[in-house]
Order: structure tokens, then C-alpha cells, then sequence
């Protein structure tokens, strides 16, 4: 039990900062704190945005922005990565508010957290890095829909309609503008995603966003713009540490919603660590202190009133940009955004919401990657179906679900690709010194298979169909040398037709097995069926030599005191014939 607990113990001591992380932030605090201030500036109405599109009001995106920003800053993998409220968790987020309520979100975020810790024990971040590219893309896409979907009642100016699924709400948003058109809601929102669009590609350096939050602010501030609902009411500063939150009972049904969080949380948190390794040179993130440092802030960010945080693309990529180079950039980034909460609350509390809309409407649309879908799309069918079928699934369902879905048909698809590799081949026997009506002998009644490529149970039956076909012989030989792998269904399959085969007086003799595949198909008893009566060799030269002896014994052959036993062709042949 101690030594369960000292490693552990090892083990989370692993995972906490070190003196050199402490030591980087110092080299270039100028440009990592201009860096910090730069994505503050973006991560501002984000965290606005994604807090009023959760359910839980502005307050709590920045509530979230600066409390699991600054842990994960401190005690994550990558020097690199901003997080805070994202448009992916937000998506998960809507439906357990819809059921749960406010109260049911900040427990989630609490569970999940703890969930990140425990991955994080476990290291298991080395294993997201299996999701196939296809499920990434097409993930994203899905989310950017969701995302747009989610601000058209801001951005049309009508009062959120009830509802989980954003479909639904979206359609009930459009009626509800039918019946009371509000223009200048939807004047404001397509203004800010235009200006933020352009002026992402006119000038990326400068934070085009906050200009066009502000000058919308101030548009509908000096002309007295009722239409255009502002945020409300902030609380000046964070809300003190609270557990009021929590409801032990319901802690059983929170647990799925719990589970889908903290995948999507270091789903997204590892996948925007590595976009910003890509991006640099000499950077690489470590995938379990990451899990380790999103959990901890998950834990935390929900004592605050905050939401599930992950690490943000879009701000961590900015962060690179702008110059960063340890964890001061991102730590700064949540150090003013505190300020903000503390000295701004009335300013932000102005913003209008369609302004916030479309914010999140151009961050949407600038998720998507046109040429990397092109790319994807023209790789392979299948790899075109994944994508679609996991970016529907997403909009249609959740992302969990989706990334699941993505994840299985993935699998299905490439274990169809592998099974389709498996072969079993006629090959022609060593014909050697024997006369010719010796060689029409042998071919009558020997006939010898190459199998090639993984024997397991996408394509165990396939083979099995293949093999029993076989007609007109009284011996078939195996060469098994080149089989790359084999599983317990492909074992189970090769005894079936060695025992098929038997019974019809077919002789079934082997060559090559493996060392790594004797246990298998000793465990299923097929390795027991290939010894029988010696017929299991090293070399198929050696086979076929007992295969000659074996119609001999039988009386096909006639005896050829001329021929030593275990002798057929030069030792080079023999070789090259495993």
C-alpha cells in the first residue's frame, strides 16, 4: 500500500512547476508582457461572449478567463498556451444548463476537473494524439457551426428561446425576428464580424476585435440605441471561494455530462498545445502536466462562478504571434483581465450583446480552415466521410458523441484497409531434380499458400473462406513467415480450417511461424493441430519435403530412396523460400 501511494505521490510531484519554467519566464519579460496585454485585449470579449452564450452571464466567462487562466498558466504543459472559456466547451455546456441549471454546470466543471488530475496521474496524454486528423477537422467545423448558430438570437436581438438542442433554438430565434424584425441588432453584429474580418487580414497584429466592441459601444451609447441590449449588470470584482453549488445526490446524474467535459477538455487543450508547438521552434508541451494543470483549473474555476475551461486556440495562437515565450505571456493575460473585472465592470456591463455576437460570429468563421478541409476532402473517401459524419454529429448531437462517433467509424474503416491487406497466395512448388511426371504429380496433389499481411478478425474469415476452397489436393502448405500479426479470432479461424481441411484428408503442414505468434496459436490449440505427426517445419523446403514423404506413406507417391529426408533444393533457395 506505501509503495502504491509513494509512486502516486512521485507522480504528481512530476507534474508540478519547475525552477526552470520559473527561471524562462525571466529571460524576456518585456516581450512576454506586451504579448500577455495583446491577448487580454482578444481574450476580453471572448470570455464576455462565451459567458453570456453558456447561460451563465458574462460574469462567469470572466470569472473563468482569469482564474483558470492563471492556474493553467502556472501549472500547465506548455509555455505557451492560453486558456480560459471556449466556443467548444460552451456548446457542452448549453444543454446541462438547459437540465441542471447554473448549479449543475459549476459541479460538472468541479467533477471534470478532478477527472483531468487523475488522467493526468495516469499519464494518459500521450494517447490523444491517436484521433485521427479527419475527427479533428471535421470536429472543428462542426463546433464553428454551433458557434454561429448560438449567437443568432444575440444577433437578431430576440430573448434566448428555450431549449437544448441549438438547432431548435435557432429556428425559434428566426421566428421570433419574423414577427418583431430588430435591425440594428443585426446592423451591430454583421458591423463587428466585418470589421473583424477585414481587419484580421489587413492588420493581424492589431486587436481588431476590441476596436470594433468599442466603437459599437460607443454607436449605441451616443445615439441611444434601445435595440441593442448591453450585457447588464457586473459584479465589480471575483465572487468569494463558495460551495453552495454543490448537491451531493444529483452527483450520479451529473456524471456522463462530468465524463463528455473533460474529454472535450483535453481533447482541446492538447490539440491547441500542439498547434502552438508548430508554430514555434524548440517548443514542445508536456500532454500529462498540461492534463494536470487544466484539471487543477477546472477545480477551481467553478468556486469562483466561473464555466469548464480548455486551452484556446485562437487566443494561444495570438499569444505566439505577438512574441511570447513562456509562461509570463499567458499569466499576464489573466492578470489583466483581472484588473478589468475589478476596475471595468461598468464600462463592460455596456456592451452591447449583438456587438458580443458578432465577435463570436467572425471567430467562428475564422475556425475554419478551408484548405485544410479542401485537403482532407480530396485525401480519401474515407477520410472525407469521417470528416462530414463527425462534423454532423456535432451539430446534430454533442461533441462527445461526435468525436466517439468520428473515433469508431475511423476505426471500422481502417480496420477494413488492414483486413484487405491480408493474402493468400498460390505459390508454385520447388520443383528441384524430379522428372517431369514427378512435377505433375506434386502439382495434382500439393499445393502451397503464402499468407501475407496481419491475420486477425477484420479478414480472419475472409481467409478462412479462401483456404477451404481449395480442391483436388492431399496436402495444402502454410507459409506463415510473412503473417505481420495475428489476434485470437485469426488463430480460432486458422484451426477451423486446418480441422475442415482434415477432414476432407487434406494434410495441412506449416512453415515459418513466428516466436511472436506461437503463444496465440498455442492458446486456441492450432499450434497442437500443426504438430500433428511432425508436419509444423522452419523452412517451406523442409514442408515440402514432408509433404513428398507423407503422399509416399500414403501411396500417391512412390518411394524415392534417392531423395534424403528434409532435402529439396540449394540451402540459398532454402532460404529465400521461408
Amino acid at each position: 500500500m506505501s509503495s502504491v501511494l509513494g509512486r502516486a505521490l512521485s507522480s504528481v510531484c512530476s507534474l508540478l512547476p519547475t525552477r526552470a519554467d520559473l527561471a524562462q519566464m525571466g529571460r524576456d519579460p518585456r516581450h512576454d508582457l506586451l504579448a500577455g496585454l495583446t491577448v487580454a485585449i482578444v481574450a476580453l470579449p471572448l470570455a464576455l461572449g462565451f459567458g453570456v452564450t453558456s447561460g451563465l452571464g458574462a460574469e462567469a466567462g470572466l470569472a473563468t478567463a482569469v482564474v483558470a487562466g492563471a492556474l493553467a498558466a502556472v501549472f500547465g504543459g506548455s509555455n505557451l498556451q492560453v486558456s480560459g472559456p471556449t466556443g467548444a466547451m460552451t456548446v457542452v455546456l448549453v444543454p446541462i444548463v438547459a437540465r441542471y441549471g447554473p448549479g449543475g454546470v459549476l459541479t460538472v466543471g468541479l467533477m471534470a476537473g478532478f477527472m483531468l488530475v487523475a488522467l493526468a496521474v495516469l499519464r494518459a496524454g500521450k494517447y490523444m494524439q491517436y484521433v485521427p486528423a479527419p475527427v479533428v477537422e471535421g470536429f472543428t467545423l462542426g463546433i464553428a457551426c454551433v458557434i454561429g448558430l448560438q449567437q443568432v438570437p444575440n444577433a437578431f436581438g430576440v430573448a434566448e428561446p428555450e431549449g437544448d438542442k441549438v438547432l431548435v433554438v435557432t429556428w425559434r430565434a428566426v421566428e421570433e425576428f419574423v414577427k418583431a424584425p430588430n435591425w440594428t441588432a443585426v446592423a451591430i453584429a454583421l458591423a463587428v464580424a466585418v470589421v473583424m474580418l477585414v481587419g484580421a487580414r489587413l492588420r493581424p497584429t492589431i486587436p481588431v476585435s476590441i476596436v470594433a466592441v468599442i466603437a459599437a459601444t460607443v454607436v449605441a451609447q451616443v445615439f441611444h440605441l434601445d435595440a441593442a441590449a448591453p450585457i447588464g449588470d457586473l459584479p465589480a470584482g471575483l465572487p468569494a471561494p463558495s460551495l453552495t453549488f454543490l448537491d451531493p445526490g444529483a452527483l450520479g446524474s451529473l456524471l456522463a455530462p462530468a465524463v463528455a467535459v473533460a474529454a472535450l477538455a483535453a481533447l482541446e487543450s492538447l490539440l491547441s498545445a500542439s498547434v502552438a508547438d508548430g508554430m514555434t521552434v524548440g517548443q514542445k508541451h508536456d500532454p500529462d502536466r498540461e492534463l494536470f494543470g487544466q484539471g487543477l483549473a477546472n477545480i477551481a474555476a467553478p468556486l469562483f462562478g466561473g464555466v469548464p475551461a480548455t486551452g484556446a486556440i485562437a487566443r494561444t495562437a495570438v499569444n505566439v504571434r505577438t512574441g511570447a515565450s513562456s509562461r509570463l505571456a499567458s499569466l499576464t493575460h489573466a492578470v489583466v483581465l483581472a484588473v478589468i473585472v475589478f476596475a471595468a465592470a461598468p464600462l463592460v456591463s455596456r456592451i452591447p450583446l449583438a456587438a458580443l455576437a458578432g465577435v463570436l460570429i467572425a471567430t467562428a468563421i475564422r475556425m475554419v480552415e478551408v484548405g485544410s478541409l479542401r485537403a482532407m476532402a480530396r485525401a480519401t473517401r474515407s477520410d472525407a466521410l469521417i470528416l462530414v459524419l463527425t462534423a454532423v454529429a456535432t451539430v446534430c448531437l454533442d461533441l462527445v458523441q461526435a468525436v466517439v462517433i468520428g473515433i469508431v467509424v475511423a476505426g471500422a474503416l481502417a480496420l477494413r484497409a488492414i483486413a484487405k491487406q491480408t493474402r493468400t497466395d498460390r505459390v508454385p512448388l520447388d520443383r528441384g531434380e524430379h522428372s517431369a511426371e514427378e512435377h505433375a504429380l506434386l502439382a495434382e496433389h500439393i499445393v502451397a499458400y503464402r499468407m501475407d499481411g496481419p491475420l486477425f478478425f477484420a479478414g480472419a474469415h475472409r481467409f478462412l473462406l479462401e483456404l477451404t476452397e481449395v480442391a483436388d489436393v492431399r496436402v495444402v502448405i502454410l507459409r506463415m513467415s510473412r503473417v505481420t500479426t495475428m489476434d485470437a479470432t485469426g488463430a480460432l479461424v486458422l484451426k477451423d480450417a486446418i480441422e475442415k481441411l482434415n477432414r476432407r484428408g487434406i494434410a495441412v503442414m506449416s512453415s515459418g511461424i513466428r516466436t511472436g505468434q506461437r503463444q496465440v496459436l498455442d492458446s486456441v490449440g492450432a499450434l497442437a493441430l500443426l504438430r500433428h505427426e511432425g508436419r509444423e517445419y522452419a523452412t517451406t523446403p523442409e514442408a515440402i519435403a514432408g509433404a513428398r514423404r507423407h503422399l509416399e506413406h500414403a501411396g500417391v507417391l512412390p518411394p524415392d530412396s534417392s531423395r534424403k529426408p528434409g532435402t529439396t533444393g540449394t540451402a540459398a533457395h532454402e532460404e529465400s523460400a521461408r
